[in-house]
């Protein structure tokens, strides 16, 4: 290695360092949440499995480019974009699927108010609504049948059914059902028919909000695609005009470039995101009774007045 080309190669690799560090805190993301889904085991076996993939891709598109354009920059930054393009264009799928549940569960409030209009208590609804239910939300509710079915308390068995879903959605229909509960009052297929009516109304809603914001997931795609592909016809067809970037300077220049691209990129992103409210039933069956109290307060008094327990 020529002395001239010794600044380069420092500054590449502590380029490309920080550029490995700074895209497994993005993955990973910042302190965990409290834990309301699978153990914690599994979820750690998922994201292991998920990032080595990410890492393997992104280090496998770094090298191919280095080794094509020498350029050290370019190549940290299509490997951080290749590890990290799911999480930086993706959002479609997840909100599908937070779409598919919301519908399966509004299904399920009605299947679940239509068989407790037979003068069937809630445990007995439950089981015969879950071989009825969606795809979507069945194996929560296969979860919450076989606690029912070792006689673990109803209150504690829907708050457990609440954390499977992890879904803010989802919390007000288990809030109101763990209060009557709870409570043993009448009024609760009135309260079943008006949290079905709410969350159809907020299923219309989410899917005009999807349709709405795909244009711009697909608008920044686009964008990243035209600017990828004119990139790599001048790299590969005119390599005389990108001549300058061979430099340290240029190396600095083409950082520059890049991290106004990627902050432009970013704010189209955060555009087609849609920011979900946080949950209030959290912890499980240990907190059984501050999550009845936060369900009751989220409910508000018009859902009060519909059970007569609460009265």
């Amino acid at each position: 290695m020529g002395p001239d080309l010794f600044p380069l190669a420092v500054a590449g690799g502590a380029m490309l360092g920080g550029g490995v560090l700074t895209f497994v805190v993005f993955l990973v993301g910042g302190p965990p949440r409290q834990r309301t889904g699978p153990p914690l085991t599994e979820q750690l076996r998922v994201t292991v499995r998920v990032l080595g993939t990410r890492v393997g891709v992104g280090i496998v598109v770094g090298i191919v480019v280095l080794v094509v354009t020498r350029w050290v920059v370019l190549a940290a930054s299509l490997g951080f974009l290749a590890a990290s393009w799911r999480k930086v264009f993706g959002g479609a799928a997840e909100e599908r699927a937070g779409i598919g549940r919301l519908d399966a569960l509004a299904s399920w409030t009605e299947s679940l108010r239509d068989t407790i209009a037979g003068a069937v208590g809630l445990e007995q609804a439950i089981p015969a609504t879950a071989a009825t239910s969606a795809p979507a939300i069945r194996p929560a509710l296969n979860l919450l049948v076989d606690r029912l079915r070792i006689r673990e308390p109803l209150p504690n068995a829907l708050l457990r059914f609440a954390d499977d879903l992890d879904d803010p959605s989802a919390d007000l229909i288990v809030g109101s059902l763990v209060l009557n509960s709870r409570l043993r009052g009448p009024g609760l297929r009135d309260v079943l028919t008006a949290l079905g009516t709410s969350a159809r109304e907020e299923l219309d809603m989410r899917r005009r909000i999807e349709a709405s914001r795909k244009s711009t997931r697909r608008s920044v795609q686009i964008v990243v695609g035209v600017t990828l592909g004119v990139a790599a016809m001048l790299i590969l067809l005119n390599h005389r005009y990108v001549t300058p970037y061979n430099s340290v300077v240029g190396q600095v220049v083409l950082l520059v470039v890049v991290a106004l691209f990627a902050g432009g990129v970013l704010w189209l992103r955060r555009l087609a995101h849609i920011d979900m409210p946080s949950r209030f039933l959290t912890g499980g069956a240990a907190s059984g009774d501050r999550s009845a109290g936060a369900a009751g307060s989220r409910s508000g008094p018009g859902l009060a007045n519909q059970n007569g327990a609460v009265r």
